[in-house]
């Protein structure tokens, strides 16, 4: 698609004639779509067009209905058209804007922080993330081609083993972001001039467990283990116990390995993630030993 085209695009959703859209440029692709910013009657926006498989990949339904749940809170950005069919968004441009850095613990604290405040709400929608869903469902969209990694059937398995301890462990199940990542955490200035944080793409949001977006922060990250332990210490300001961090290592494993599937899916449809796809495979073979070793450690005897 071609940036002459977007004009008629924004045109088609009924925002604004063509004509009246200005300074339009494209930004940085996202790992599912393409962004453009306009100005329209002295007014900057930001529409996003979904990328290449990505209706294979996301319920734009289920998003819709996410942004419905928390439209009130102002935690991300104002949403002004959203087609649930498509995918297409118009949202307000957050202007003065950056991106959490993830080697600036201070930012990463407030970014938790904001991210605490949105699981207090404990809010409800009628879909869930299911971690084991989606790691057989972006398998399958390799249409039976082999893994580009030659142990991914061996780690596979081990990483299946983490489910039981996973299932057995205590859980508030509510509307989790599932993509709450450093990139999506933005620092922008509020109406009073002061600096807010707002919590962008809520692509994958759905129910589930709170310490998910956790894991998820720290491999998007790409933390190593120290990072990793600071992130969960800052997260858990009371203490976090050691079934709970147990846990966290669990859902890092696999997590890992489904976005390394979701990758391999992207890698078919031409699209490469280079460094970032190598770390989340990395993470599932490292952190279920890391979860082995620490079981053992702590109960005295092997996980089985």
């Amino acid at each position: 698609m071609m940036v002459s085209d977007v004009p008629q695009i924004i045109e088609s959703c009924g925002f604004c004639r063509a004509e009246k859209v200005k300074s339009l440029r494209a930004m940085k692709s996202g790992m599912t779509n393409r962004s453009y910013s306009f100005c329209m009657d002295d007014k900057r926006y930001i529409i996003r067009i979904p990328g290449e498989g990505t209706d294979r990949l996301i319920n734009r339904k289920q998003e819709h209905a996410v942004y419905n749940a928390i439209s009130s809170l102002g935690i991300s950005e104002d949403v002004y058209y959203f087609d649930p069919k498509t995918g297409i968004k118009i949202a307000a441009y957050l202007t003065d804007a950056h991106v959490c850095d993830s080697s600036n613990w201070e930012e990463v604290e407030r970014c938790l922080s904001a991210l605490k405040r949105f699981h207090a709400q404990k809010l409800h929608v009628s879909h869930s993330f299911d971690l084991w869903e989606r790691l057989a469902f972006y398998e399958s969209l390799w249409n039976g081609a082999p893994s580009v990694y030659a142990d991914y059937d061996k780690t596979k398995q081990t990483v299946l083993s983490l489910k039981s301890y996973i299932d057995a462990q205590p859980k508030s199940i509510q509307l989790c972001h599932i993509d709450a990542v450093p990139d999506n955490s933005l620092f922008v200035t509020g109406k009073d001039g002061s600096e807010e944080i707002k919590l962008t793409d809520w692509e994958y949001a759905g129910m589930q467990d709170p310490h998910l977006d956790v894991a998820m922060f720290i491999i998007y990250a790409m933390y190593d283990r120290d990072s990793a332990e600071k992130l969960i210490d800052l997260y858990f300001s009371d203490g976090c116990d050691k079934a709970t961090r147990l846990k966290i290592y669990c859902y890092i494993a696999v997590s890992g390995l489904v976005w390394s599937n979701w990758c391999e899916f992207k890698r078919h449809c031409g699209v490469e993630f280079g460094a970032y796809a190598q770390r989340q495979y990395d993470y599932a073979r490292e952190y279920t030993k890391i979860f082995f070793k620490e079981y053992r450690e702590a109960f005295g005897r092997d996980y089985v």
